[in-house]
């Protein structure tokens, strides 16, 4: 079993033990095998000519300096994609889980999906993106002659915020579509709707969770290789799946994906910005091939800043209808998301939408979801895409009622959570919800943070000085995959393990029978 430490000789040795692991000695001494670290005979390296603007239009590149300094093999541009025929990056933002709850739009008018070229050749959308490539012999030389290139720009209005992009006069990203691009609704809004006007408390929140950016410790860095006898490419990069990687850039270079080979060795960080692919992985290869040597290209942290793909960005309008003993009789909101100038992926408010009301029993639920392009790097799913923003939002929400209202946090929560018996249960947004007793977690949470003590506790602060505050906010993960093997371990008191296997169904979650 593999949480087992192989220094155990059996699973009763095991089960339960720290696992130790192996991988320390060699990463801490310098061992480890990271993207940068690979080297090809004759490898050329690349530099990028990006975007100062948000919004522009490319009036001309003018390479005429750079192509003359000190070993510069190329200078490619967005005709020069268009020439070769590459495609834009194979992005698939829409959810296709059926079990979860899906984006629908309101109007019944397809969703706009902007397109990402891997460079732009007429118009350039956020600060950063990528407009030349630049290939010498060494990185200095490449980088060196990417500021050489000369490009004239003719700025256009830009937007960068969500509420402000989906204003009806706001500069559009895109001449083919608003910049709401998507606007789906779920749940019933009539009976959320009579639940809030007979309603005797109701709060409000609007917020903001900031847009953020993962700071790995390894940079981006591509190594690719043509082998022009067979005609298959060896791209050497981190990632978070070299299958989906492989695919993505066989569609961009219109090749099969059997003639791409990738490979991710040591990964020096990741939490979503490694899961996607991005327009240099495509570039490096469709260069190597078209000098026919290796090109490398090492990401700074300058351009990592501006193009490693961002997340959350959510502005939450919301509310809950309380009755006079506290319990949530409904909730309602629009959340609203930015991602960026182009559609790499919308899971982030569709998985949000769907567990919004969290663990707790609200009868009548409503949510709009929008997704606004803006002139910034596109948005994609970090680690639990789109759940905490929605959690912290409920939780603040019910901070909000005890507060104005007179409840306690804790009963006010614990009044209104899913009881362990109603399991399985259905959210009134269509989620299921295969177990759990949400209640038993929380009172273990309050007798393990000696809640009743804080009190206590903070009257002792405040005799040195120092000011005391304890929060509490319950949270959900929900699953929702393809079936999957489950499996039931029980440690007898005579020591003998009895495991039973069986198969945990997708997003119904529900056991089927031994």
């Amino acid at each position: 079993m593999s949480f087992l430490s192989s220094r155990t000789s059996s699973a009763r040795d095991g089960v339960g033990k720290p696992v130790l692991r192996r991988e320390d000695r060699r990463l801490v001494t310098g061992l480890g095998c990271y993207t940068d670290d690979v080297n090809l005979p004759g490898q050329a390296y690349a530099a990028f000519v990006r975007s100062p603007h948000a919004h522009a239009r490319v009036a001309r590149i003018d390479v005429a300096a750079a192509r003359a300094m000190r070993g510069v093999l190329a200078i490619l541009t967005g005709a020069d994609v268009a020439a070769d025929g590459l495609t834009r990056l194979p992005h698939r933002p829409v959810p296709t889980n059926p079990h979860e709850v899906p984006l629908k739009s309101r109007d019944g008018v397809a969703f706009f999906l902007a397109p990402q070229m891997p460079l732009a050749a007429e118009r350039v959308r956020f600060v950063g993106e990528a407009v030349a490539m630049v290939v010498a012999g060494t990185a200095a030389e490449a980088v060196d002659a990417a500021e050489r290139v000369t490009v004239d720009w003719a700025p256009l209005p830009s937007v960068t915020t969500s509420i402000a992009a989906a204003a009806t006069n706001a500069p559009r990203v895109w001449d083919e579509s608003p910049n709401v691009c998507v606007n789906s609704h779920a749940g019933d809004a009539a009976a959320t709707d009579a639940a809030f006007a007979s309603a005797a408390h109701v709060v409000r929140l609007e917020t903001a969770v900031n847009r953020v950016t993962g700071v790995p410790m390894e940079p981006r860095a591509i190594v690719a290789d043509y082998d022009a006898s067979s005609g298959r490419y060896t791209v050497y990069a981190g990632s978070g799946g070299v299958q989906r990687i492989r695919g993505d850039i066989a569609a961009t270079l219109g090749c099969a994906e059997t003639a791409v080979r990738v490979v991710a060795r040591d990964v020096g960080g990741n939490y979503g910005t490694r899961n996607n692919v991005y327009p240099e992985f495509s570039l490096a290869a469709w260069a190597a091939k078209r000098l026919g040597r290796p090109v490398k290209w090492t990401c700074d942290r300058r351009e990592a800043f501006l193009t490693d793909y961002h997340a959350r960005d959510l502005v939450s309008h919301a509310e809950l209808a309380l009755d006079a003993d506290g319990a949530f009789l409904a909730f309602r909101a629009t959340n609203t998301s930015n991602v960026g100038a182009f559609t790499v992926s919308f899971v982030p408010l569709a998985k949000g939408i769907g567990v919004s009301p969290s663990v707790y029993r609200i009868p009548a639920v409503s949510v709009d979801g929008r997704a606004v392009l803006t002139n910034t790097m596109p948005t994609t799913p970090y680690r639990s895409a789109g759940r905490p923003e929605v959690m912290f939002v409920i939780e603040r929400l019910i901070d909000l009622a005890a507060r104005r209202h007179g409840f306690d946090r804790i009963a006010l929560r614990r009044r209104n959570l899913i009881p362990a018996a109603a399991m399985p249960h259905t959210n009134p947004l269509g989620l299921v919800y295969d177990s759990g007793d949400y209640a038993a977690a929380l009172d273990r949470v309050v007798v393990l943070a000696d809640w009743a003590g804080f009190e206590a506790r903070r009257t002792e602060a405040r005799t040195r000085g120092r000011l005391r505050g304890i929060g509490v906010a319950n949270y959900v993960e929900l699953n929702t995959g393809a079936p999957r093997e489950r499996a039931e371990i029980t440690i007898r008191p005579d020591g003998h393990i009895d495991v039973v296997l069986g198969t945990l169904s997708a997003g119904q979650g529900h056991e089927t029978s031994f």
